[in-house]
């Protein structure tokens, strides 16, 4: 394990930060710090003990989100609930989240990503972090080198009833035309079904940072493969369809298929060395999207966490 072993996320509170335990505080605090040097310092920053309600929340993400993303082609179940403002992942609370880069699937990814704690887990709930390039540093040389050539992901995206998201709620809008022209942009194979919409391509399963240049590990193989299915529907879903039907799916980039056990290697040691940022009500977390991935562990109770992303 490297140096960057020991990486935590940087904690922010009104004592540290010299102002007021208000969100008037942590506005003024934003405005005089150079946020995008931070972050890209420290990675991942966690904001305590300024009481942000939910209606309070846009003055803050105006200052950390210069340009509020919608989530589009975003392959996880989430509810819209503001100015391109989601609830984080709607997945059911028994099970954990592996850890991911948002939309690093995507040929577009956001360069930040904003979490809120609207209502804390009864218990459990926790938001793991993780250094992706600890996470890359940590997989096994063969596992690398076989990755090296990228992966192939594949969507089968229904037209209003199936498993799985339509292709309307991927791509938030009810026009062929426009799915078909972002797609066009993204070097995205696809192509119009019976039942709705196929989309295939191929991407690395790494990057490097535009300021630092570190490498990173930046792909989501381990949550599109079927062995890495953990809940009894998508159990059921793998046997009775074939991989080609399945709603999402993951390949070598040569169409080749990923070993499971490299599968689990990838999902395991990223949990293993990740870190859990616990939540209490008002609490926010910014992360650098490339620089840290982020899952989820089981809860108990309620909890809801709200998330928008920027470039």
């Amino acid at each position: 394990m490297s140096e960057h072993g020991t990486w935590q996320p940087h904690e922010i509170t009104p004592r540290s930060a010299g102002c007021a335990a208000t969100v008037d505080g942590l506005v003024e605090h934003l405005r005089e710090v150079d946020l995008t040097a931070l972050l890209t310092a420290e990675k991942a920053l966690v904001f305590r003990g300024f009481g942000v309600e939910p209606g309070a929340l846009d003055p803050v993400m105006d200052m950390v989100l210069p340009n509020r993303l919608a989530y589009v082609h975003g392959n996880s179940p989430r509810t819209k609930v503001g100015r391109n403002v989601y609830t984080s992942t709607e997945y059911p609370a028994p099970y954990t989240i592996s850890m991911h880069n948002e939309l690093s699937y995507a040929a577009h990814w956001p360069a930040r990503l904003l979490f809120y704690c609207q209502i804390a887990a009864a218990t459990g709930g926790a938001t793991p972090v993780v250094d992706a390039q600890l996470w890359l540093e940590s997989l096994d040389p063969e596992v690398r080198a076989a990755f090296a050539g990228g992966v192939c992901y594949q969507q089968n995206l229904h037209d209003g009833l199936g498993l799985g998201k339509s292709w309307q709620q991927t791509f938030e809008t009810e026009d062929r035309a426009e799915v078909e022209a972002f797609l066009d942009g993204t070097g995205a194979n696809w192509k119009w079904t019976a039942d709705g919409l196929r989309v295939s391509q191929v991407r690395p399963a790494t990057t490097r940072h535009p300021v630092t240049g570190v490498e990173v590990w930046f792909n989501q193989s381990d949550q599109w493969h079927p062995a890495a299915l953990d809940d009894e529907v998508a159990r059921v879903m793998t046997q009775v369809m074939s991989q080609d039907e399945l709603p999402q799916s993951v390949t070598f980039a040569d169409g080749s298929p990923i070993p499971d056990e490299y599968v689990f290697q990838v999902r395991d040691r990223g949990l293993d060395a990740a870190i859990d940022v616990d939540w209490r009500v008002g609490d926010l977390l910014l992360i650098d999207n490339v620089l840290v991935a982020h899952g989820r562990r089981p809860y108990t109770g309620s909890r809801r966490i709200l998330v928008a992303m920027s470039d």
